[in-house]
């Protein structure tokens, strides 16, 4: 989230028909949406179930939720042969032994040849495909709770987006919504700098984040960017924290897009006190993730 000159503070005039809403006031009612629960033509039609991938999961944590999560079959386990009776892997063994799944003990070369992500820690899965999530299905309203979102704008870099969704899934975030081009997906990187956050956390993938934004404004969720440009800070959300609430993030260098910017409902920024202008995209997301998660355990 660099500095990138944009919209800033509760807006007016977003969404594509230049009627977005107006000054946040006193939170409207929890499930309260503009469509009345009527779904438009061609949204959430059953259709073939696309996938994220993730089919080679890589470090020992990864690994270790790949299999405590029990979410997909787990076809084999690679474990280099220095690593044979060692502590560090006894979990993964015995978990791997519980569920049935075979491990095969492998020189590090053979090993380190096959991983894809800088430090696979002697430890490598192939597993099956990790199914997208439905946006539909993270809007749905269920008794008793109140929606809270990420979406990740541009970004890139498959470390950030792993150390993303790793701080989401700490801070009870319920889905990450993610552009299906111009974005990384979930590759051994991801899943690795996840640190097994993508066997429980949800991710939609979506044609495109302006109109998946505008989609959650209609259904009364209130989309919040971070922007190091704005003069609102993320502790001005005051209120807005405890109603349905989704978070967009920007790639860093670029910020958010423009069309994403024109779809938020307010742009906030984290306040520095170093000299350091900025931070990187998955330390602001830590931070604003957990200053909802705090002000909702406040606010009960």
């Amino acid at each position: 989230m660099n500095a990138r000159r944009g919209p800033s503070g509760p807006r007016r005039g977003g969404g594509r028909n230049g009627q977005g809403r107006s000054r946040p006031g006193p939170p409207r009612s929890r499930g309260a949406g503009r469509t009345g629960g009527v779904r438009r033509d061609g949204e959430d039609r059953p259709q073939r179930r696309r996938s994220l991938g993730g089919t080679q999961v890589e470090g020992r944590q990864a690994v270790r939720e790949l299999l405590l999560a029990q979410r997909r079959k787990v076809h084999e386990i690679w474990i280099v042969t220095d690593l044979e009776g060692d502590d560090a892997v006894a979990d993964i063994v015995a978990l791997a032994r519980a569920n049935r799944v075979p491990i095969e003990y492998v020189a590090r070369k053979r090993l380190d040849t096959a991983a894809r992500s800088e430090a696979p820690q002697g430890v490598l899965a192939r597993a099956g495909e990790l199914p997208e999530a439905e946006l539909g299905h993270l809007l749905r309203r269920r008794p008793g709770h109140v929606p809270f979102l990420v979406a990740v704008d541009q970004v890139t870099d498959p470390g950030n987006f792993g150390a993303i969704l790793r701080s989401c899934e700490g801070a009870g975030v319920d889905g990450v919504i993610v552009p299906r081009h111009r974005a990384v997906h979930v590759t051994p990187t991801v899943a690795k700098a996840a640190a097994g956050a993508v066997e429980y956390l949800p991710i939609a993938v979506v044609p495109g984040l302006p109109a998946a934004l505008s989609r959650m404004r209609e259904q009364g969720i209130w989309v919040v960017g971070l922007d190091d440009a704005s003069d609102h800070t993320l502790f001005d959300l005051d209120r807005l924290a405890d109603d349905a609430l989704c978070l967009v993030l920007g790639a860093e260098g670029a910020g958010l897009s423009r069309l994403v910017a024109e779809r938020c409902d307010m742009v906030v920024s984290i306040p520095m006190r170093g000299r350091v202008s900025s931070l990187n995209v998955s330390a602001a997301a830590a931070l604003a993730t957990y200053e909802v998660h705090r002000h909702r355990l406040n606010n009960g």
